[in-house]
């Protein structure tokens, strides 16, 4: 008999989500875990109402089920060095059974994660036996028909800006894409927040990539109980298509905003919901920089409300000083935010980040005076953020042939040819050079970002 030895078991995670109160159906299966829905997976009733449009399907329930589960498994699960791709079977109750067992579905579901997160997914379903979450508390609202597309909005600058550019907050049905209730703003409407929380009992993996699954579906029930197609992707170039030109060491590429996993969404969504949906990118090929420029025209240099704006990657304890909540001013984020701010010629408020002044020679020179808790990873985040914007500055000097792979994948999922998505790539990186060069240069000679960029960390004695 052979023996297994652990390398070659296959490394993941077993999923049950059930019902509240209910057992899973765990027979000849060995080291499976369990998450209950009101439990480990709770619906907030208030956020649920605000996507509880006239529309509304038992479908729309389940999909929000199974963005939840995916995400429990996706943190539940941790990674192994050196080793990025995981197993990960889950079984989740679902009121549309027949739908979910359809292998349309199935095939575009697991695509779509695989694609997106680089595991293996098997998901399988089982039918819901209790009573409706939803239907009992159906509220039968309708929107307006002025309504032009949705955005998934949080209070970053790109989709401030692209909100502004397509049309304006009063043509836009606005998906809040955070977990918590925030006060709403002039413009802002329903959908106000995810709609549920995942608890999971010792988070393993910090990646998440899953989030891109969360994100897509629940702008697409909204396109759906609003009759809409189009879904505006706010990122702009560096965020969409620089995770992929160059994902980290040993980590698979983030393709959450890229067009190819968008591509693989629409044809799941297609085929779960039965609704068309498109998911545009109308800053693909611009820089942050340009998409900030381009706002800064449109509102004749109305720009104060950028400042309301986050982009810190930071916990919101890692970014306090003062008794104020600011942004780090060091994370890849916060980098690319200031930077694109200065391609705009727009100065921020003297207060806005934690580490403010950037042209001094050591990075413990730029700490602010008093108390400010940074985490113990700062410095790793602010140098592999330097490095990484340095080196997408970097491929804007590569021959065609380095490019040309990258131009042919996204061209496929375009619709674009080849020799036109090349010359868009290419223009796209000259420009964010030419932005980089010139925030480097404000900085100074003696700039400790130099000394990251060029491999160093804390300071140019190390």
């Amino acid at each position: 008999m052979k023996i297994e030895r652990p390398e070659e078991r296959p490394y993941g995670l077993t999923l049950h989500v059930v019902e509240q109160g209910r057992k899973a159906n765990r027979r000849g299966q060995k080291h499976c875990h369990t998450a209950e829905i009101d439990k480990d997976i709770v619906f907030e009733a208030d956020a649920l109402d605000t996507y509880n449009y006239e529309g509304w399907k038992p479908i729309h329930y389940d999909l929000l089920v199974v963005s939840a589960a995916v995400e429990y498994a996706d943190r539940r699960c941790g990674r192994r060095i050196g080793k990025w791709s995981r197993n990960l079977r889950i079984t989740v109750p679902v009121s549309e059974l027949e739908i979910w067992r359809r292998k349309d579905v199935a095939d575009r579901l697991h695509g779509a994660l695989r694609h997106l997160t680089g595991d293996a997914w098997e998901i399988s379903f089982v039918k819901w036996e209790g009573a409706p979450i939803v239907g009992a508390r159906q509220r039968s609202l309708g929107f307006g028909t002025d309504r032009q597309f949705i955005i998934a909005y949080s209070d970053g600058l790109d989709s401030r800006c692209v909100a502004k550019l397509s049309g304006g907050i009063g043509a836009a049905v606005c998906v809040r894409v955070t977990k918590n209730k925030q006060a709403l703003k002039k413009g802002d409407e329903p959908f106000d927040q995810i709609p549920f929380k995942v608890h999971v009992p010792s988070s393993r993996e910090s990646s998440v990539r899953s989030r891109g699954f969360k994100f897509a579906a629940i702008t697409a029930i909204a396109a759906h109980l609003t009759g809409l197609e189009r879904i505006v992707v706010p990122e702009s170039g560096q965020g969409a298509l620089g995770p992929v030109l160059l994902p980290l060491h040993n980590v698979y590429a983030d393709y959450r905003n890229h067009p190819t996993y968008f591509r693989k969404m629409e044809r799941f969504i297609k085929a779960v919901l039965g609704h068309a949906v498109r998911y545009e990118q109308p800053r693909l090929w611009a820089t942050k920089g340009e998409t900030v420029e381009a706002y800064r025209r449109s509102t004749n240099e109305q720009v104060d409300e950028l400042f309301e704006t986050r982009s810190c990657w930071q916990q919101r304890w890692n970014a306090k000083t003062g008794g104020r909540l600011r942004q780090c001013g060091l994370c890849a984020a916060c980098l690319l935010r200031r930077m694109s701010m200065h391609a705009a010629g727009i100065t921020e408020p003297a207060d806005t980040y934690v580490i403010a002044d950037l042209t001094v020679p050591e990075f413990s020179m730029a700490l602010p005076k008093g108390q400010v808790r940074l985490s113990s990873t700062m410095v790793e985040y602010g140098s592999v953020g330097a490095r990484h914007l340095q080196q997408l500055a970097d491929m804007a000097a590569l021959p065609d042939e380095r490019l040309r792979r990258h131009a042919f994948e996204i061209a496929q999922a375009t619709g674009e040819p080849e020799a036109q998505t090349l010359g868009r790539l290419r223009t796209l990186l000259v420009a964010h050079a030419k932005e980089w060069r010139a925030f480097m240069a404000a900085q100074g000679e003696e700039s400790f970002l130099r000394s990251w960029t060029e491999g160093g960390r804390n300071g140019r004695s190390e």
